[in-house]
């Protein structure tokens, strides 16, 4: 069927299986806002659009007097841009689709947009299509390749005589967003669209439900294509493909319709911040548990990173992904295609979480129990029931449990200095 430019219509459409299957992304955010690199990659509007002190003062003791935000693009310069190298270690973290900043709310694009003249990256900074090489080596590493764009941008005269139209005319809308969109599609031929800077205006102002329509019926992606939310100021939670609701969202419940969380390794910023310190990034830890929280409740987990000017993954950056990716390979099992299970954590704790896949279940628990021996209330075992642990042979023995349930037998965890990594999977078969 063709769908209509109404969310009546666009909003029917089945979400593509890969989307579902692949549970983990990983977040790339990078444009001109990383040559400060201060604060975060709203660096020019807590600057020129509210003038706080703060970073005032970071442009006086960094930059020559009278920078303006547009110099900085020359010194976006990706000189140390490795692509492969980052598909590499995406591949190596778990990811099955990254999303890249094409451009952000600066309006800066890491591609040569014909409508964005000068202020891209072919034609300053870098010198490069940032996104067509990203894409090139991505798909070489067989990761899916997603776009994140935002509709507007806070300086751009069109867009700010529009907003002081009431968004009734829409110069920026046909002059600005919806070539690039097109552009970005016809050229790169994405997996996702995560599209953002939705708030401020309504979906007349947009036009996203013939943009939508058109990607759906007649673009060179219109089966696979995945999209989110944002589209419009009330359209997040309530239309578009899959739902983001709100930057780090987590349901507490588990929702009705597909979903993504994403969060960001550094708590304060998704751009890099030359001034972060160890205490503002998640630890591996957090990092696992989070993705088996989302996972549980049927979302997907895109965790961010923010490379510096010169196109470099931080090392600490890198080694939390790595030590994602190690925790995946063995556990990933019951992360990646799996479905939610009737209940998806222990009644009396959020230290044991639950996924499945047909008839298996997966409990994966956050702590280890202090006797070794876990005791599960929620699934019912029967004579057949069977109980391994992921990354370890043989099975394990269980025993049904006083009140319900059973109560697992861990192998023997010897003393440890370290305290040990975060979360384990028991594979439950034969239980209900």
């Amino acid at each position: 069927p063709r769908y209509r430019p109404d969310w009546d219509s666009l909003d029917a459409r089945p979400l593509p299986d890969w989307f579902d299957q692949a549970k983990v992304g990983v977040f790339v955010h990078w444009g001109v806002f990383s040559v400060p690199a201060w604060g975060s990659e709203w660096f020019w509007w807590h600057w020129r659009g509210e003038h706080r002190a703060d970073y005032e003062r970071s442009v006086q003791h960094r930059f020559p007097p009278d920078t303006t935000y547009a110099d900085f693009a020359q010194q976006f310069a990706a000189h140390d841009f490795q692509p492969r190298e980052w598909a590499q270690l995406f591949q190596k973290a778990g990811a099955r689709y990254v999303v890249l900043t094409t451009k952000h709310h600066e309006g800066f694009t890491n591609w040569g947009s014909p409508v964005s003249w000068n202020w891209n990256s072919l034609d300053t900074g870098p010198h490069q299509d940032l996104v067509g090489k990203l894409g090139q080596a991505l798909r070489e590493s067989n990761i899916r390749y997603g776009l994140y764009h935002s509709l507007l941008e806070w300086f751009n005269p069109l867009y700010l005589a529009d907003k002081k139209s009431g968004f009734k005319t829409q110069d920026f809308v046909s002059k600005k967003t919806m070539p690039e969109l097109y552009d970005l599609v016809l050229q790169y031929k994405p997996d996702l669209i995560w599209s953002d800077g939705d708030w401020e205006a309504p979906e007349s102002y947009w036009n996203s439900t013939s943009f939508l329509a058109w990607l759906y019926n007649d673009s060179p992606v219109k089966d696979t294509v995945v999209v989110n939310d944002r589209w419009c100021s009330n359209c997040s939670c309530r239309h578009g493909g899959y739902y983001n609701c709100a930057d780090k969202y987590k349901p507490g419940t588990l929702p009705t319709h597909k979903w993504e969380m994403c969060s960001s390794i550094d708590k304060l910023s998704w751009g890099y911040r030359s001034n972060m310190n160890i205490a503002e990034l998640m630890d591996e830890a957090s990092i696992i548990e989070e993705l088996v929280q989302t996972v549980s409740f049927g979302g997907n987990y895109l965790l961010n990173v923010g490379p510096t000017k010169e196109g470099v993954i931080v090392p600490i950056f890198q080694e939390r992904l790595l030590g994602l990716g190690r925790w995946l390979d063995t556990n990933g099992e019951a992360i990646y295609g799996s479905k939610p299970w009737r209940v998806q954590m222990e009644n009396s704790t959020d230290t044991v979480w639950y996924t499945s896949k047909g008839s298996t279940v997966y409990a994966i628990f956050l702590i280890w129990p202090l006797d070794s021996v876990l005791e599960l209330s929620a699934p019912t075992p029967s004579p057949a029931t069977q109980v391994t642990m992921l990354g370890l042979a043989g099975t394990l023995k269980w025993q049904k449990s006083p009140g319900k349930g059973l109560l697992i037998t861990l192998p023997y965890l010897p003393p440890s200095p370290l305290p040990p990594q975060s979360g384990w999977t028991v594979k439950l078969e034969g239980v209900k």
